[in-house]
């Protein structure tokens, strides 16, 4: 008798049993769930024998070393957008695809730059921590917040306009913004169907935009990419949003244009090191509260992505696309399809 197909999910963000997925893929494959002892780290063994491994939170590295240890897999999904935590040519060449699920929480991460932005811009989270602090908070003298301003005519800069960032984009146009953007992926001409301005250079974006809102990817070209050098190309007093990775920024950097004065504001959903270090500088500083970054810099949890409805599509998603993998071979979003085919490896 035939064993059944192993599908490993690990570390789920749910905590009761895998009812979606299994709703997805039928009752034939086996579900098989692992779930961390407290922090600590992937254990590689959990991946031996796993048809198709269903990696649900990024923290979860899975590396050359670890791919060597996945000795029936064919397909890693990734429940989520991003995919550099994911050694893509070492799956490649054990002929493994790797997916990921670029169609869920778009909506939430678009609302949520907008929410970020909106939070500093019109000092929202700022007055009321000010009144809760004092009454006075009330007259018309404490108002003033350095990031806050009329929104209708500044310019709204987009870093990447993948599907997040052009519905970041057109929720930005609704506010009266005018919305530009960097994509250098973007063919020639896909500008004309939105009505947003191009530019063909990141300085050129970075120098015009007040508002700059990052939503490209996590790759080679892009890790650090908003830097001490790159800051200083902006607007005096721009306002940066971070809802793609955090490794895309320098918070060194940032700390320091938030201490000089050249970057206005900061939103980070976010951060190269995540949950935060507190021992860093500016996180310490935020932490404590101190005066300087009053109504400035707004932090929250790597949590643009979360509604329960957006959790439900990734995980139904993330299921599909082992179940069309099983059912019939179609690969779902395959993100390594041009490393499958160097090694020989791609799908007839």
């Amino acid at each position: 008798m035939t064993a059944p197909r192993r599908v490993l999910i690990l570390d789920p963000q749910f905590t009761d049993t895998p009812d979606i997925e299994r709703a997805v893929l039928g009752p034939g494959p086996e579900i098989a769930v692992w779930r961390p002892d407290g922090a600590a780290p992937l254990d590689p063994a959990v991946l031996a024998g796993a048809e198709v491994v269903i990696n649900c939170r990024s923290r979860h590295r899975i590396p050359a070393a670890f791919v060597a240890r996945m000795d029936q897999a064919r397909l890693v999904v990734q429940a989520g957008v991003g995919f550099n935590h994911i050694d893509l040519e070492a799956c490649a060449a054990r002929a493994i695809a790797v997916c990921n699920t670029p169609d869920y929480g778009t909506m939430e991460v678009a609302d949520h730059a907008l929410a970020l932005m909106l939070t500093l811009m019109r000092g929202t989270a700022a007055h009321d921590a000010r009144l809760r602090a004092r009454e006075s908070a009330w007259a018309t003298t404490e108002l003033a917040l350095p990031p806050v301003r009329r929104l209708r005519g500044l310019v709204f800069g987009i870093v990447g306009l993948g599907r997040i960032g052009l519905a970041a984009g057109l929720r930005a146009r609704g506010f009266g913004l005018d919305v530009a953007f960097h994509d250098p992926g973007l063919p020639p001409g896909a500008e004309l169907s939105m009505g947003f301005r191009r530019h063909r250079t990141l300085a050129g974006l970075l120098a015009e935009a007040d508002i700059v809102s990052l939503h490209c990817p996590m790759t080679e070209e892009t890790a650090g990419l908003i830097s001490g050098r790159t800051l200083a190309l902006m607007k005096r007093g721009a306002v940066l949003i971070n809802t793609a990775r955090g490794g895309i920024v320098d918070l060194d950097a940032v700390d320091a244009a938030l201490r000089t004065g050249q970057l206005g504001a900061a939103g980070l959903d976010v951060l190269p090191t995540e949950p935060p270090d507190r021992s860093h500088p500016l996180i310490a500083a935020w932490a404590k509260g101190e005066a300087w970054l009053e109504g400035r810099l707004i932090i929250t949890p790597h949590a643009a992505f979360y509604t329960p409805e957006s959790l439900a599509d990734m995980r139904r998603l993330s299921a599909q696309a082992a179940a069309d993998y099983l059912n019939d071979g179609t690969l779902r979003a395959c993100v390594n399809l041009d490393a499958l085919r160097r090694h020989g490896n791609a799908p007839a």
